[in-house]
């Protein structure tokens, strides 16, 4: 008998596993769907301190590099190109990028690479000066036309790259973040994970992401304390970072410190989604929030400031949810009273993010990394 010949495609996943954001959970969730459409599946991790390492999916191959930093890494990416010769490569974050790029060139392979943004780039540096503009827009502008594709994770994200890179539209895909999976269901139905869910008639608000200035959380306490003169209600923001103690300043300053509530990083999240009577998105800026997503995948009725980028887009122009002006709280007060007198019903908002299902993403990712996806 002959044996059998594998044809399953490779596909390598190059990026730094060193925090606890969206990004390593949507690209440990996209190897998943990999694997589970018969790809083989290499994770190439610079760091692995990441707390969602913690989780991974059976079946992937983790290929720790001894680099750290993501610079430092480009001799062993050239090395395993030259070895493992995978039929593609993503690379995810922006160093990543750009070392992915000069190591395909590198190791001289035909290795098919795609390149991953997700985020609002020019709202991302808005501010900066123009020595620290062009140090971040030249690479991008010059490297990312060598990739055979890019990926931009929303149709804002799109435009700004076309803006940055001068690339036609044709050259960038926007792919929808896998963000909804089987795993966020099961978590979601765990047990009460707070005393306030305890409590029906009194609504929980919730926030969600790193305690930095890219998510204004004061214009959400500000806005909160404007909803809580006018009716119960408490607050709950998950994450951890620097801003920490200048919101519960905040809270104490505006005397509702006792209805505010700051956990810390919670592993996990989506018990307290599925529970809360409405989310908050109050970002400054983008890509395409995977946290707004899941909320909306949980039946959690949500609202969101219309940043660049994402929100507009997940929200379908505000038909399934409220946008307000970026640090506005007194219209984001608004909005969170009026979602919460009349919130939308939930059988809408978990239809709305279908294509941000992890089956569905992750075969349009595979599909374009292999050269197959019809445009």
């Amino acid at each position: 008998m002959t044996p059998s010949v594998d044809t399953a495609p490779r596909i390598a996943i190059f990026a730094s596993f060193s925090g606890k954001g969206g990004v390593e959970r949507m690209l440990l969730n996209l190897a998943e769907g990999f694997a589970g459409i018969g790809c083989h599946v290499d994770l190439l991790m610079i760091k692995s301190s990441s707390l969602h390492l913690k989780t991974v999916p059976q079946g992937l191959n983790l290929i720790k590099l001894h680099a750290n930093h993501t610079w430092g890494s480009l001799p062993e990416l050239t090395g395993y190109l030259q070895r493992a010769r995978p039929d593609a490569l993503l690379a995810a974050k922006d160093r990543a990028n750009q070392v992915a790029i000069l190591a395909r060139r590198l190791s001289r392979t035909s290795t098919r690479l795609a390149v991953r943004m997700g985020t609002h780039v020019s709202a991302a540096i808005a501010g900066k000066g123009g020595v620290k503009k062009v140090l971040w827009y030249l690479p991008i502008r010059l490297l990312y036309r060598q990739a055979d594709e890019i990926v931009a994770v929303s149709e804002g994200v799109k435009k700004d790259l076309m803006r940055i890179t001068g690339l036609p539209p044709e050259r960038i895909t926007v792919i929808a973040n896998p963000a909804v999976s089987n795993r966020i269901y099961s978590l979601a139905a765990a047990s009460n994970p707070h005393p306030w869910f305890k409590d029906t008639t009194i609504p929980v608000v919730l926030g969600a992401g790193r305690l930095t200035r890219q998510k204004d959380f004061p214009t959400l306490v500000r806005a909160f304390a404007k909803v809580k003169a006018v009716r119960a209600c408490r607050l709950i923001i998950l994450g951890d970072g620097n801003d920490r103690e200048k919101l519960l300043s905040l809270a104490r300053e505006l005397k509702i410190d006792r209805d505010i509530d700051l956990p810390g990083f919670i592993s996990n999240p989506y018990a307290y989604l599925r529970r809360a009577s409405l989310f908050v998105l109050s970002s400054i800026w983008e890509g395409s929030p995977n946290v707004l997503t899941e909320a909306l995948a949980l039946g959690t009725p949500a609202v969101a400031t219309d940043c660049p980028s994402g929100p507009r887009e997940i929200l379908k122009d505000g038909a399934i949810g409220r946008l307000v002006p970026v640090g506005d709280p007194d219209a984001l007060a608004a909005a969170m009273l009026s979602t919460l007198t009349a919130p939308p019903d939930t059988a809408l908002l978990k239809t709305a993010v279908h294509e941000y299902a992890v089956a569905f993403s992750s075969r349009r990712y595979m599909e374009l990394l292999l050269g197959t996806l019809q445009r």
